[in-house]
């Protein structure tokens, strides 16, 4: 009895298969009208010639076909890419344009002779151009990049650090850096690298196009720095300035490897004559005019101090 069942099964199985073919068949065989994405790219671009737009374009062409020709434009290689030569469009002005006409008569060409093109977008493809025109400008990060607490970013180094952008003069004049995509990491301790393409503006070139961007992290630590010595400033010839205290503290908060490198002197501690005419105080306020790169907070022991004026 199983057998017999089975039998029937396998049967059934059969000519469910074949119908299926069959309704395939017949519905490939019908005319569709499909919106089908072409790669374009520009050919033949002088050796003194720098391409600033992108290469490769696209454009979409609505094809009336029959559904199994279709089917080999949409997910084959039966178009390829279609290539566009440099000199027949090019206007030497820096820009090129290619009429939606050329697109069509030009993808036609790798069309099935039966193969009918209804509709081209967009209505024409520019691309642009300069001479070599370039300059040299600085990498730098943007985006959202947080360590643990208690740590800081200590040091940021990108490779390479500088990038050579191409772009009409116009544009170059108005480019002083160039930025990462958007970075976005948080959490993390230990030196992170990652690697980021560049933020491209449109109708500009950037040589390379990807760089790698180390965030160097320290462990934030706060430490008091003894004797940095206070400066006048200001002063009329003929007169000195003197404090009491002559050096004091500053309180920082720094990464643990830099405090191990400061020293007093690297700190500016003034005391401005102009400030003391003004206020013919007892005191005279001290101000913290300068600190070290990487600190991340600094403030004085003491505000004002006690002071004496002396004729030479």
């Amino acid at each position: 009895m199983f057998s017999n069942v089975n039998k029937q099964f396998l049967v059934f199985l059969f000519f469910l298969l074949l119908s299926g073919i069959f309704w395939l068949m017949t519905t490939l065989n019908q005319t569709y009208e499909q919106e089908v994405i072409v790669p374009v790219r520009v050919t033949g671009i002088p050796k003194n010639i720098v391409l600033t737009s992108a290469e490769t374009d696209t454009v979409r062409i609505t094809v009336r076909e029959k559904g199994w020709l279709l089917l080999g434009y949409i997910y084959g290689n039966a178009l390829g890419t279609v290539t566009i030569p440099f000199k027949n469009y090019e206007k030497g002005s820096g820009h090129g344009s290619v009429p939606a006409a050329d697109i069509r008569r030009i993808v036609e060409q790798h069309l099935e002779g039966s193969s009918k093109i209804t509709s081209v977008k967009p209505d024409r493809m520019d691309f642009y151009y300069n001479s070599g025109e370039r300059k040299r400008v600085p990498v730098r990060w943007k985006g959202r990049v947080i360590p643990e607490e208690l740590y800081f970013i200590s040091h940021v180094q990108y490779q390479p650090d500088s990038v050579d952008v191409y772009a009409a003069p116009e544009k170059l004049d108005s480019i002083s850096v160039v930025y990462t995509e958007p970075l976005n990491y948080a959490g993390f301790r230990d030196t992170l690298t990652v690697g980021s393409h560049l933020s491209l503006a449109k109708n500009v070139k950037i040589i390379p196009s990807h760089v790698s961007v180390t965030f160097y992290t320290d462990v934030l630590t706060e430490e008091t720095i003894d004797g940095v010595p206070i400066t006048a400033v200001n002063m009329p010839e003929g007169t000195v300035l003197r404090t009491f205290p002559a050096k004091i503290k500053v309180h920082v908060v720094a990464g643990a490897s830099q405090l191990l490198t400061l020293r007093p002197t690297d700190f500016e501690v003034v005391a401005d004559y102009r400030e003391i005419q003004q206020k013919h105080s007892d005191k005279c306020t001290i101000h913290l005019r300068s600190v070290p790169h990487g600190i991340s907070r600094a403030t004085l022991d003491v505000k004002q101090v006690d002071y004496l004026l002396e004729e030479e």
